[in-house]
């Protein structure tokens, strides 16, 4: 016996000779019947390890913007701390420094800060 034939196993004819042919449909009702677990389990993977978390975080960001208002220290996606002078429906103006004001986007928003973070600044 050798390393081959230990590794794949003879193949032997089942019910057919070489002198009667018969063109017999493959029965695919059981291979459907095996793949539709390994589905159901790849689609509940895929729904609570990105589409369940995604949902979460835009809900989040939802209720972030919903609630801001003037007066609220922010750091925006790029970085920029400010406070907001002024909201509109889709822009903020953001006083970051003494004079310096930056409209943004209400998009851009990262994060609400705690209140006095920028007198550290």
């Amino acid at each position: 016996m050798t390393i081959l034939n230990f590794l794949v196993a003879d193949a032997y004819a089942v019910g057919a000779t070489a002198a009667t042919t018969t063109t017999a449909a493959p029965s695919t009702g059981q291979g459907l019947l095996s793949l539709l677990p390994m589905l159901g389990i790849l689609v509940v993977f895929m729904y609570f390890m990105v589409i369940r978390p995604q949902s979460k975080k835009v809900k989040e960001q939802r209720t972030l913007l919903a609630g801001l208002q003037s007066g609220d220290e922010i750091m925006t996606i790029g970085g920029v701390l400010g406070r907001i002078e002024k909201i509109t429906d889709s822009f903020i103006v953001l006083n970051i420094a003494e004079g310096v004001n930056v409209s943004v986007q209400k998009n851009a928003v990262a994060s609400c800060m705690p209140k006095g973070t920028m007198k550290g600044v």
